[in-house]
């Protein structure tokens, strides 16, 4: 994600997350920090034409790393289009070498929980009346041991290359 795909994407934002939207400021305080050696990492899908039709950000700072959004359109929600965004979020976590990866999902949505749960996140807590101004709670969940995992899998994986 650049700076000149906030306005589409606040288009995005507005329609799936009416009650909730994030606002301009946070998108651009975001990619301040989505640089090469910085603590973002955001990403847009766009469909042919070029209009975005979801985007994903990741916070990694030390061990530790955040799903900060994901968003899917409506249209092209049910085409593995969230799995791909969170799959680029998993894998820029393990490329960061963060040891887990946590986010928040509405207590209420329960088809993102399905996908996160495919991902092999675990509910970890609920942060009560987290989504305003619904006053909708939290489901924490949590990715452990992601560095270990994909050190694994490259160490098997360049033994069968060898």
């Amino acid at each position: 994600m650049r700076w000149w795909d906030i306005e589409p994407v606040m288009v995005l934002e507005h329609r799936l997350f009416p009650e909730d939207a994030w606002s301009r400021g946070m998108y651009w305080s975001e990619l301040a920090e989505a640089f090469p050696g910085g603590s973002r990492h955001y990403v847009v899908a766009v469909d042919g034409g070029g209009a975005p039709v979801g985007y994903a950000g990741l916070m990694a700072v030390g061990p530790d790393s955040d799903v900060q959004t994901i968003a899917v359109d409506s249209e092209h929600q049910g085409a593995g289009l969230g799995a791909l965004l969170l799959t680029e979020l998993v894998e820029e976590s393990v490329r960061r070498g963060c040891a887990e990866l946590l986010l928040e999902v509405r207590v209420d949505n329960l088809r993102a929980q399905r996908l996160y749960e495919r991902f092999g996140f675990e509910p970890v807590g609920i942060r009560r009346g987290y989504y305003q101004p619904a006053n909708v709670d939290a489901l924490v969940m949590r990715l452990d041991h992601l560095a270990s995992d994909a050190s694994e899998a490259s160490d098997l994986k360049d033994h069968h290359n060898g």
